[in-house]
């Protein structure tokens, strides 16, 4: 085994790859680059984690792969067929019959039952339901008894499951999980993750989800992290504890407090001479960056401040 361009590895297929992808949006002093020349490759068969803090570029990069937005500059291939060059229509088939989605906030058609929420995309493509491999993702994910329900009868955990089942039943590519437990109980969230972890390993099914949680990217084989627009760093086969550590050291706290041996008494004092509050108790501090109030000193003799009515009906 050895590796080439973009870090594959040779001999493994690959499933999506991004060459020098990068996404760049406004103009002038509200430009953001969201990704930055970002070379990336999805191994088929894989459970991928695509790890980092808000404004990482993990959604972007994420939605660049799925064919749902275009970049600014780059490519981006899902198995061997450029996406730039597809027109609207094979870009929706492509979509449909190649990709498939769950999301953090489920998606699903209020409408419909969870049985037709499930074959929604082989419907919309005119294709008949596979029964056989739909009662098989059915009873991977126990759902069997609310097939007839529609969403708002479901738990969150129902309609995520549900979700997961509807972006299995093309049999796609690729399926890309944005936050998909976001909004998840701890018990609910297990399932589902437990249940695209069984996916890859008993379907061949190839899974990218973008997560900031390190116990979801633990289920994954491979943990890859962005910072600022770029890949930082990858782990693979890595625990919560290997994910969190490595998140401790890429994503540092910047926030500790100087320890700066050049201040001298007369710097932690006011113009008069007096500590201030700030000074007294270094660890008040305001959101919007100000200091704690003044202390006025001792509060004034009780009979110059007005008394509670309780403690004057006392002393009349």
């Amino acid at each position: 085994m050895w590796f080439g361009r973009c870090g594959s590895v040779v001999g493994v297929s690959v499933a999506a790859q991004a060459v020098g992808l990068t996404k760049i949006y406004g103009q002038g002093d509200a430009r953001v680059v969201a990704l930055d020349d970002v070379d990336f490759e999805v191994h088929t068969g894989e459970f991928t984690a695509i790890m980092g803090p808000s404004g990482s570029g993990k959604s972007t990069l994420m939605h660049l792969l799925a064919a749902l937005d275009t970049p600014t500059s780059g490519s981006v291939r899902i198995g061997d067929v450029d996406v730039a060059t597809l027109k609207d229509t094979p870009l929706t088939e492509l979509r449909r019959d190649r990709i498939g989605f769950i999301f953090q906030a489920f998606n699903l058609v209020p409408t419909l039952t969870a049985r037709e929420n499930i074959t929604l995309p082989v419907s919309i493509a005119g294709k008949r339901v596979d029964q056989e491999w739909f009662d098989r993702i059915i009873g991977v994910l126990a759902l069997g008894d609310r097939l007839t329900h529609k969403p708002a009868e479901l738990s969150g955990g129902q309609q995520q499951r549900v979700a997961c089942a509807r972006a299995l039943m093309n049999r796609p590519d690729i399926v890309f999980g944005d936050e998909p437990t976001g909004n998840l109980d701890s018990t609910s969230a297990a399932e589902v993750l437990s249940f695209l972890r069984r996916s890859v390993d008993e379907f061949g099914q190839t899974v990218v989800m973008v997560t900031h949680d390190a116990h979801a990217a633990s289920y994954a084989d491979r943990a890859v992290f962005l910072s600022d627009g770029k890949v930082v760093d990858e782990l693979r086969g890595a625990t919560q504890d290997d994910l969190l550590h490595a998140m401790a050291r890429i994503y540092p706290r910047h926030d500790e407090p100087s320890t700066s041996s050049e201040v001298t008494e007369s710097d932690d004092r006011n113009d008069s001479g007096t500590p201030t509050p700030a000074d007294e108790d270094p660890a008040v501090l305001y959101r919007d960056g100000g200091t704690a109030p003044q202390h006025m000193g001792e509060p004034a003799d009780e009979a110059t401040v007005e008394i509670s009515m309780p403690r004057r009906a006392v002393q009349d």
